[in-house]
């Protein structure tokens, strides 16, 4: 009886031993080596043994280490915003004038948690009577997104610029829901 009871404990001990053998081995994808020595040491984030990092590669004598190339920069862009505003009807609005590289364009950020899907008119003005205008279909969801006008030449001073995003119910109504602009009023504005 006791070898019976031997026999079925190491049994016991081999069934459970084969998934933890397994795990220490590391997961094999296909032949694949990840080259980061796998393991349940490295899976809980153990280290069997101290590991050193490589040590960098030699140069040669002579040799001088070249740099490696940034992002690249971005052109500077200017805005000027007006408030960020929201109506009672679920619609938030901040709406700018852009200015970079020669070129001003208008834009306004979004977010429309009315349930519907609205319609939006963004108009920008500039100096001498200039209007360029834009409709954008601003869906329904808590997703933020934005409506733009295309970049024009820039002509005179950017403060001679405004826009203003009107925010409506695309129907024969045409509800208008909110209505944001570029020009904020400062603190002497009344």
């Amino acid at each position: 009886m006791n070898l019976r009871l031997i026999g079925i404990g190491a049994g016991v001990l081999i069934i459970l031993s084969l998934p933890l053998a397994g795990a220490i081995a590391g997961p094999d994808f296909a032949g694949q080596s990840d080259g980061k020595g796998g393991g349940l040491f490295s899976a809980l984030g153990l280290s069997a043994s101290p590991r050193t990092p490589p040590a960098a590669p030699a140069r040669p004598a002579g040799a001088v280490e070249q740099g490696k190339p940034g992002p690249a920069e971005q052109p500077r862009t200017d805005s000027r915003c007006g408030p960020e505003l929201s109506s009672p009807h679920g619609v938030e609005a901040q709406t700018c004038v852009l200015v970079g590289e020669g070129h001003t364009w208008g834009r306004s950020y979004y977010r429309n948690t009315s349930g519907r899907v609205l319609d939006a008119v963004l108009t920008m003005m500039g100096p001498a009577g200039r209007t360029v205008q834009i409709r954008c279909v601003v869906g329904a969801g808590d997703e933020p997104g934005l409506c733009e006008t295309p970049k024009e030449e820039s002509a005179g001073d950017p403060d001679r610029y405004s826009a203003v995003a009107e925010f409506a119910v695309p129907d024969d109504e045409g509800e208008l829901l909110l209505r944001s602009g570029s020009n904020s009023s400062g603190p002497g504005d009344g």
